[in-house]
């Protein structure tokens, strides 16, 4: 199989938004279980204030990649090693959740719902507006009087869980470990750049645009990792060979909770970002900045699509959604010919 030819077919319509500048840079790469590896590179890094060229070896803001490379992942090997329970209430970990009710209903949220976004948490809260003393703001989310909603997609469940993260691991999220190609906070020069932040006066380049992550230290479960095409390839790759969680690990993470998701990841359905020709057996999931990592098991195949697309505003129509969709079809379909 010619994977080069296969990546060459699916990144065409990334490099005509590129060509059209409604995106400033786009990278994909895809990965075999068997470990064949191609990338393409379009377009810049960084628009303004000056012109810096993308590269392969280039970092970007994966935004909500954190919660299924990171933060899943973490918890889940925890659940291996016996520490947890997804079943178990989030006290387990964090006692002073809600501390001062105890019947609060917060104090009965598990780590299988938060980690499948079926709690009654919204879906983002500002919390870069009560300050940004990272301690405070991590005491205020769990003594805050959440008021109750419908299930939703929700930053709050996996900043939960990062605190989580953080009291069983007895380190701070941001210094969790990672593999080459991962990190919360690589060097600025080597980064694309996110957008012209309005709440920061300048230009993010290095440092994370999720302003809740930024405040909570510059990183949480829910964003605040980076990393370059070829890191978030090796994880995706670990994942497929068995390399990254145990046999039991991958099964959970594979098993369908919901219609749309898995623990932690999106499952195929109508209406997501992986597009309609992979298998039923694919889970993916996007970030805000434009990036975005998509894993067939059914072909041994996973791709990731990471552009800057909020640069230099997210206030934009960059048509990343059926940037994403239309990749995917057409790399499932070149890797179907060419197999």
């Amino acid at each position: 199989m010619d994977i080069e030819a296969v990546v060459d077919t699916a990144f065409a319509p990334a490099a005509a938004a590129v060509a059209a500048e409604r995106i400033p840079g786009a990278v994909l790469g895809a990965v075999t279980m068997a470990g064949a590896r191609a990338v393409r590179v379009a377009g810049l890094a960084q628009r303004v204030p000056a012109h810096v060229a993308l590269a392969r070896a280039t970092w970007f803001d994966l935004a909500s990649l954190t919660k299924v490379i990171v933060t899943t992942t973490a918890l889940l090997e925890l659940v291996d090693a016996g520490r947890i329970a997804l079943d178990d209430p989030l006290v387990r970990a964090i006692p002073d959740l809600r501390q001062y009710d105890l019947k609060a209903a917060e104090r009965e949220l598990t780590f299988r719902q938060c980690l499948t976004h079926r709690s009654f948490l919204p879906a983002v809260e500002p919390l870069y507006t009560y300050g940004q003393d990272a301690r405070t703001l991590r005491a205020f989310v769990l003594q805050r009087v959440w008021t109750r909603g419908p299930a939703v997609y929700s930053d709050i469940n996996f900043i939960l869980l990062g605190i989580a993260v953080e009291r069983l691991t007895g380190r701070d999220f941001g210094a969790q470990p990672l593999a080459a190609g991962l990190a919360f906070r690589p060097d600025p020069a080597q980064c694309a750049a996110t957008e012209a932040c309005t709440w920061r006066g300048r230009v993010l380049r290095g440092e994370v645009h999720d302003e809740n992550a930024f405040a909570l230290g510059g990183a949480a479960g829910h964003a605040g990792l980076f990393g370059t095409i070829d890191g978030v390839l090796d994880f995706a790759r670990d994942l497929l060979t068995g390399s990254r969680l145990s046999a039991a690990g991958r099964a959970a993470l594979r098993a369908p909770q919901s219609p749309t998701r898995t623990l932690g990841w999106e499952r195929r359905h109508p209406d997501w970002a992986g597009g309609q020709a992979c298998s039923e057996e694919t889970i993916g999931h996007t970030g805000f900045t434009g990036t975005g990592l998509w894993i067939d098991w059914t072909r041994g195949l996973a791709w990731a699509l990471l552009t800057n697309r909020v640069h230099p505003s997210r206030h934009v129509d960059t048509g990343i959604q059926t940037l994403r969709r239309e990749t995917g079809e057409r790399l499932i379909e070149a890797f179907d010919r060419a197999n």
